[in-house]
């Protein structure tokens, strides 16, 4: 792997836990200032989004640094541009329809899938 797979995988994992880990362990009204769409999503959905969220990070991280299945990284950050798009989607038809950091995620997401695939 090289240094701009690393750089960039590396934020969008931190990111990702980040972020994960705020939806398994935080209440929904301490996610709502963050986050608009909490309260039309059911609380095991949102929990389960987070564990996605955090294991999709380990995904892109530990497989290329151990060498144990290192595709494992491509689909981890194919799994990060299918969920932007279904965020993408879920804010669409919501109120707030905020939906640049999303974008921003996905491309993220896409460029790091391109990294992974490269000799």
């Amino acid at each position: 792997m090289n240094i701009a797979y690393w750089i960039v995988a590396g934020l969008l994992a931190l990111f990702y836990f980040h972020a994960g880990t705020l939806k398994v362990i935080r209440s929904r009204d301490q996610l709502r200032p963050m986050m608009a769409w909490v309260d039309r999503v059911p609380l095991p959905a949102l929990r389960a989004l987070g564990a996605v969220e955090i294991l999709g990070a380990t995904g892109l991280m530990l497989p290329p640094l151990t060498g144990i299945a290192p595709w494992l990284a491509s689909a981890a950050a194919i799994g990060f541009v299918l969920l932007q798009a279904g965020a993408i989607a879920v804010h669409l038809t919501g109120e707030d329809r905020q939906i640049t950091l999303n974008v921003g995620l996905a491309a993220t997401a896409a460029v790091t899938v391109w990294l992974a695939t490269r000799p």
